[in-house]
């Protein structure tokens, strides 16, 4: 795995420590990308190397700097790793950087898929009987039809892999459940799946984001990313509300105090950083970008999540049904702008 050993807003030392967990507990091999002395360091600090080479990269891509100059280092940890992956040096990407430099790199240095217009990320969120996976959660603010269609193909082909769960439900973002709610985007979309060979179940709305009604939900990337980090938001929000609710009274601190283990339990289930990042389907490569808070815990499980993405073979199979799902289109003459 080629891990930006510098990208994250917690700096190298979590990285660090995040990679040397996930060569330990996972068996997994990672090449930390970034400035040699620095990273030499933070591994050192981490009590590492254990399967870990260091890749020097001397250029950093900042967190809230412009893709446009992002592009222009050529030596960044961001540009030196995806490299690594395209010479085929390492099989997955994983950063918790800068996402939108992530993924124009990626983009670029990588390519797309055959009938990929555009990548999108996946987000995977907990629900009570399992995960959801929503897509696109940031990488697309603007869709046509054609995208939100291989979004839904996407999302469709690594939730089978990846996650394990047969035949997923597919679910379109929109304002109703009635086919004929929602813009004239959606209406459109709605009824090439409704004619696809995908388990499209139709619209569905903000609520059905957490109840196990569908396993894939496709979105325009503005509405993902607003509906990703408002449920991350509320999840925290919720758990400090618990927290000091329990702490009120020494009854309350005392029936906290046998259900520990419970609240732990809870949290785990929620917490992003156990979800490790987001896949950016569509390009040539498997890449997994991760929030930019990420902890130690969150990169393990981005590094974890990136071998699990390049095992899965999902690629190909993409690739494959998007061909399958351009070659129903033409044959019942609906087109997609």
């Amino acid at each position: 795995m080629a891990v930006d050993a510098i990208g994250g807003d917690h700096g190298p030392r979590v990285v660090a420590e995040g990679a040397v967990a996930a060569t330990r507990e996972l068996g997994l091999r990672v090449l930390l990308v970034g400035p040699d002395a620095i990273v030499a360091e933070e591994l050192r600090r981490a009590g590492g190397p254990a399967g870990i080479e260091i890749v020097d990269a001397p250029d950093a891509v900042g967190m809230g700097e412009k893709v446009t100059r992002a592009t222009l280092k050529k030596r960044s940890s961001i540009q030196v790793a995806v490299e690594k992956v395209r010479d085929g040096a390492a099989d997955a990407f994983f950063s918790a950087g800068n996402t939108a430099a992530c993924w124009t790199i990626a983009k670029m240095m990588l390519g797309t898929l055959e009938e990929v217009d555009r990548p999108a990320l996946a987000a995977v969120v907990p629900r009570p009987d399992g995960r959801t996976v929503l897509l696109d959660v940031g990488a697309n603010a603007n869709c046509k039809a054609r995208n939100l269609e291989e979004f839904a193909v996407m999302g469709r082909v690594y939730t089978s892999a990846v996650l394990h769960t047969p035949n997923p439900r597919v679910g379109l973002m929109s304002m109703g459940e009635e086919e004929t709610k929602g813009n004239e985007l959606t209406k459109e979309v709605h009824e090439v799946l409704k004619g696809s060979s995908l388990n499209f179940i139709g619209n569905v709305e903000g609520h059905d984001l957490f109840t196990g009604k569908v396993d894939v939900i496709v979105m325009d990337g503005f509405t993902g990313n607003v509906a990703l980090k408002a449920s991350e938001t509320l999840a925290e929000s919720i758990m400090h509300l618990i927290r000091d609710e329990l702490q009120a009274t020494p009854v309350r601190s005392l029936g906290a105090l046998l259900a520990r283990g419970a609240f732990r339990a809870v949290r785990r289930r929620i917490d992003p950083a156990e979800y490790g990042g987001a896949p950016l389907l569509g390009v040539k490569g498997c890449c997994v970008i991760g929030h930019g808070k990420s902890n130690a815990t969150a990169i393990k499980h981005g590094i974890r999540m990136a071998a699990e993405f390049f095992a899965s073979a999902v690629n190909a199979r993409i690739e494959a049904e998007l061909k399958a799902l351009g070659a129903a289109r033409e044959a019942s003459g609906v087109g997609s702008s």
